[in-house]
């Protein structure tokens, strides 16, 4: 497979993998982080970074409107329940990524 096809495919599972996280709201950030080690604050810090490597001026609050495709603040109003004991309690065990 040369680079470009390569970049391509990458490309096309990263927007799939953003719409799917887009659609499920009712998986909470502290889910993904228990299972996972990372949400979709950590995929937002990603996309910054790689935008900024190449060039492209961007901040946090743009990079989490692509991720979430709404401001940040709407998504959480709308969508962000307040952890439970029982999920804190598991993030408080769970490894998480480095960012």
């Amino acid at each position: 497979m040369d680079k470009q096809t390569q970049t391509e495919l990458e490309a096309a599972a990263f927007r799939s993998l953003v719409g799917h996280l887009q659609k499920r709201t009712d998986v909470q950030n502290i889910d993904l982080m228990i299972l996972s080690g990372f949400c979709r604050n950590c995929l937002a810090k990603w996309y910054k970074k790689a935008a900024l490597e190449e060039g492209v001026e961007m901040d946090y609050d743009q990079a989490r409107e692509a991720i979430y495709g709404m401001p940040y603040g709407v998504y959480k109003d709308k969508f962000q329940a307040k952890a439970t004991a029982e999920q804190l309690e598991a993030f408080d065990k769970a490894d998480k990524a480095v960012i």
